[in-house]
């Protein structure tokens, strides 16, 4: 195996879908609270952090946190499955493309990192019928830490392609600083794309492998990522 690729998915991936709302809707039936979600950025964060954070200014125990996440991740599957075909996502130009043109070679493992929960990763790529691209992945139900994720993706691979496999040989793909850091942390390589809420600049702040506005020119994106 030559390379594996890990892509984050809102914001780079997607964008839109009520994700959101549903999120949002879960915690008010499950905790009585959102928290001050209008205030706290989703972005780059696993679900389960998000959890905590919303919760943290409310005073609600971390063992009822704890204790609720499941329900709690239930409820929010839930609502995303029956909301989703009403709302679907958007997917971000050249994103089916790349991902077509990268399944062709037989020495690249198509994977992803995402703070989304497993169940909520693959509502939402099924939503804009990129789920069959993946093989394996990392995800916010994997561990909390995002920086703790490619370490896991890399197993992940390893166990379906060998030794081989190794975190030098990974590049992350997202659009937001936490994504560039958890790949610099677990040794990857990082390419940050410009399709979320952080402009070309503050993502070259992060210093990046790579940089790109978005994934829209599919030689160019292959080119530097199966270098």
């Amino acid at each position: 195996m030559h390379r594996i690729i890990l892509f984050d998915i809102d914001g780079t991936l997607v964008s839109g879908g009520p994700a959101k709302s549903s999120f949002v809707d879960a915690m008010h039936e499950v905790y009585g609270t959102a928290g001050d979600f209008e205030n706290v950025s989703f972005a780059g964060k696993t679900d389960p952090q998000i959890v905590r954070e919303l919760l943290k200014s409310t005073g609600t125990p971390e063992n009822e946190i704890e204790g609720r996440l499941e329900e709690l991740f239930n409820r929010y599957l839930d609502y995303l499955e029956t909301r989703l075909p009403k709302n679907p996502v958007r997917v971000l130009p050249g994103v089916t493309e790349l991902l077509s043109a990268l399944s062709k070679y037989d020495d690249v493992g198509l994977g992803l990192l995402t703070g989304n929960v497993v169940g909520g990763a693959r509502l939402k790529l099924a939503s804009g019928e990129l789920w069959e691209w993946f093989t394996f992945g990392s995800y916010g139900s994997d561990h909390m830490n995002r920086d703790k994720l490619p370490a896991i993706a890399v197993a992940r691979a390893r166990d379906l392609w060998g030794d081989t496999v190794t975190s030098d040989k990974a590049v992350v793909v997202g659009d937001t600083p936490r994504d560039v850091q958890c790949g610099q942390v677990g040794g990857t390589k990082t390419m940050a794309v410009a399709t979320g809420s952080f402009s070309v600049e503050e993502l070259g702040g992060c210093e990046p492998d790579y940089l790109l506005e978005d994934l829209s020119s599919t030689s160019a994106v292959l080119d530097l990522l199966l270098q």
